[in-house]
């Protein structure tokens, strides 16, 4: 996808932060976008700064995350680009303390809202001919966060999705990525970090980084990879390391299909 010119983008949670930021990029670019969220008022504005459409829906909805998908193919003639952005964190690291409906909301959002955007995604990019899947998870989606380990297991889960679909999807011409930003200007942030992150000099990055991310990982074709975004770096792919396979020592050297010996293939 060398050029967005004649592209459709879907973007979910694109009424601010990341999401607002790589619909502008996106725009730029040349694609017509699908501003999707659950916020009207910013949402519409968004769509209308852009130059495309606006659809309200909650992504832990999978209707209604269906039905955005199919109007926004309807009204811009299909899908080319799904960025899977929505998301958001709890803050609550004691989890003999977590309550029941504080963890359903975060899982809906950050990893249903993915799978069903996913699956809507491909369907209609299938009917397209290809096309590219990008998720946002998050640097805590490769690494440990005490702070809110929920948020940990939701952006862990997204990495792991998207890197099992992306060898399916491949023949499909359906690459699948995520990007994994570290800290970011956003409202999912907060206040308080926001400012203790300042007084401690620690740089946090705009939007527009994670955007002209999003955009090379789009064009670049590459699939089943997760591009770290830090301050002061150019964006890259993470290095996950081959796990240990099975030792086959006394099983007349059978390996089960799709390992190879002392490792997993495509770990």
């Amino acid at each position: 996808m060398a050029t967005l010119d004649g592209k459709v983008a879907i973007v979910t949670g694109a009424a601010s932060g990341i999401g607002k930021a790589t619909a502008e990029r996106l725009a730029a670019e040349g694609a017509r976008v699908g501003v999707v969220d659950l916020t009207d008022d910013a949402g519409r504005t968004v769509a209308e700064s852009v130059g495309g459409v606006f659809h309200r829906a909650d992504v832990g909805e999978p209707d209604e995350v269906d039905a955005a998908f199919a109007a926004v193919e309807r009204e811009l003639g299909g899908v080319d680009i799904a960025f899977l952005n929505a998301g958001i964190a709890i803050g609550h690291p004691q989890i003999e303390t977590l309550p029941d409906d504080l963890y359903r909301l975060i899982m809906r959002v950050n990893v249903d809202g993915v799978v069903y955007g996913a699956r809507a995604a491909i369907r209609a990019m299938e009917r397209r001919g290809g096309g590219a899947i990008v998720a946002t998870s998050s640097l805590a989606g490769l690494i440990p966060f005490p702070p809110d380990p929920v948020y940990d297991l939701t952006k862990h889960a997204v990495v792991g999705f998207i890197r099992s679909i992306a060898p399916s999807l491949q023949p499909k011409g359906i690459t699948a990525n995520t990007v994994n930003p570290g800290m970011t200007d956003t409202k999912i942030m907060g206040e308080d970090a926001r400012r203790m992150l300042r007084e401690a000099n620690f740089p946090i990055m705009p939007p527009s980084q994670i955007a002209d991310a999003v955009f090379r990982i789009v064009t670049e074709g590459r699939t089943g990879e997760c591009w770290v975004c830090q301050p002061g770096r150019e964006p890259e792919p993470y290095r996950f390391h081959d796990v240990p396979g099975p030792r086959t020592e006394g099983a007349q050297g059978r390996v089960p299909p799709g390992v190879r010996e002392g490792t997993l293939d495509n770990a």
